[in-house]
């Protein structure tokens, strides 16, 4: 029997500049979605999120915007069949845009620049046009094909005629996927709860994952049951067809951002690319707990090769991390996470430093001043 293949929602990335309102933009669109009297209103933040436009779904991945989250950022491009731009009308093409941008063409994906922050008397648009074709972004009416929209994430102006514009562009893409087919779904943010337990983001990309589910992770492990599926309002689900993107509870370990899934028994063959590492002398030893995965990935990924870790992970830091700490000569950093007052008292008590964070780029240059 053929395939019955259907079109999907398509699985949007918004990328851009740190304060260029990339945020505000996906919490406009959010709570446009959200029905009226809803209690709460957005329930949960679970990196991704879907909404109706003209009667169909879109689905958006929140991306990361500062510049240690290249990792992450670039596998939300490579995730996503389309991608948003976010340029600040008053402020224009800065670094982490061109940033973006790479990523942006390394997946390949079509996108639209949104000019957000128009209500600003200072906003510019046309420089922005010019700005963009220096970095080799000609937009419609400026010698080029990209399309541009300008919005206002405070007001709501031009929302509507960027949704319209990415309807218009998934159409033209065409997006075939099998819901009845071979699961392949991607893990696009994980934590550990003190109360669920490892919790994963998942983004279902072909067939459908169900509730009671036996999942497959392809970087090995326990095989894990789906004990509950969530939506972006915190809703229990049956079921998550392509281009859902749904929190999990079951995972036997917390699965890495990136980790391809499949259900128990089928192979998937992941994506991955090694690159060549120079040796270099290592002058500090640490031990890197961090609030998620995705945090974690983006801590260890701009350490350099000056640093080794002799262990990391995702969580409250124990005495067990106190003693491997202690046992090794390490510190140990801790990134929006909670020290257990036993690990506190062990950590004084055998002269083992804990460093707390809650910015990135605080914790990264303070590494480096360290080595």
């Amino acid at each position: 029997m053929a395939k019955k293949e259907t079109n999907r929602p398509p699985v949007i990335s918004v990328l851009g500049h740190v304060d260029h309102g990339k945020t505000s933009l996906l919490d406009y669109i959010r709570k446009t979605n959200v029905a009226a009297g809803e209690s709460g209103g957005i329930t949960q933040h679970i990196g991704a999120y879907q909404a109706e436009h003209q009667g169909r779904l879109l689905t958006l991945i929140d991306t990361p915007g500062h510049e240690a989250f290249s990792a992450m950022r670039e596998r939300g491009g490579q995730a996503a069949d389309l991608a948003i731009l976010v340029v600040a009308a008053d402020d224009g093409v800065m670094p982490q845009t061109r940033e973006s941008l790479e990523h942006i063409n390394k997946a390949k994906a079509p996108f639209v620049v949104a000019v957000n922050k128009i209500d600003l008397p200072n906003a510019n648009i046309e420089q922005i046009k010019a700005q963009l074709a220096q970095e080799g972004v000609l937009v419609e009416g400026y010698g080029g094909n990209v399309p541009i929209a300008p919005v206002s994430a405070k007001t709501g102006q031009g929302i509507t005629e960027l949704l319209d514009l990415l309807l218009l562009m998934a159409d033209l893409e065409q997006l075939p996927a099998d819901p009845k087919g071979q699961l392949s779904a991607l893990v696009i943010e994980s934590s550990l709860d003190a109360h669920k337990g490892p919790l994963a983001t998942v983004l279902v990309k072909n067939g459908t994952l169900k509730l009671g589910d036996t999942l497959q992770l392809d970087e090995g492990g326990k095989p894990s049951k789906v004990k509950a599926l969530l939506d972006w309002r915190g809703q229990r689900l049956e079921e998550a067809g392509p281009s859902t993107p749904v929190q999990v509870l079951g995972f036997a370990q917390v699965p890495p951002v990136g980790a391809l899934i499949s259900h128990e028994g089928v192979h998937l063959a992941a994506a991955k690319t090694k690159t060549a590492t120079v040796q270099t002398e290592v002058h500090l030893l640490l031990l890197v707990k961090a609030d998620v995965a995705g945090t974690l990935e983006a801590i260890v990924g701009n350490l350099g090769g000056e640093v080794e870790l002799i262990g990391q992970g995702v969580g409250t830091i124990y005495e067990s991390d106190v003693l491997l700490a202690q046992f090794t000569g390490a510190r140990i950093i801790a990134f929006r996470v909670k020290v257990s007052s036993q690990a506190e008292s062990l950590a004084e008590k055998e002269a083992v430093l804990i460093k707390s964070y809650q910015l990135i780029h605080e914790l990264l240059d303070d590494i480096q001043q360290q080595i």
